[in-house]
């Protein structure tokens, strides 16, 4: 497993997906339990806002993955939509699924924390 930075930033886009996880639980114990796992972690991480910056950014996410013949729309789109932030505030992007990213690694640092 890759190991974790000191200091965490999240895209809003990445909190958004997060808040819905604890609608996927099967009972209310289960979701209760979830939404407090997700409000104790926001509270402590920096979030990231999909501003100008990263609208701008988007263009360049969206022409690299054109390029290795991958269509930069559809499901993954927030993906790339979080990539954008990165390569806006010149960060490096943890993530589970890097192959979801793969074209993106001349513009912005991929690091699969699976290892």
């Amino acid at each position: 497993m890759a190991a974790m930075p000191a200091e965490v930033a999240i895209s809003t886009l990445t909190l958004a997906e997060l808040t819905v996880g604890p609608l996927a639980a099967s009972n209310e114990v289960e979701r209760a339990r979830r939404q407090r796992r997700v409000q104790d972690f926001e509270s402590g991480v920096e979030t990231l806002d999909f501003d100008g910056r990263c609208a701008r950014a988007h263009s360049e996410i969206y022409a690299a993955v054109t390029a290795v013949g991958r269509r930069p729309r559809g499901a993954r789109i927030v993906d790339l939509m979080i990539a954008s932030t990165a390569l806006a505030h010149r960060l490096p992007l943890y993530t589970l699924n890097p192959k979801e990213l793969r074209g993106l690694e001349p513009l912005i640092e991929i690091v699969d924390v699976n290892g």
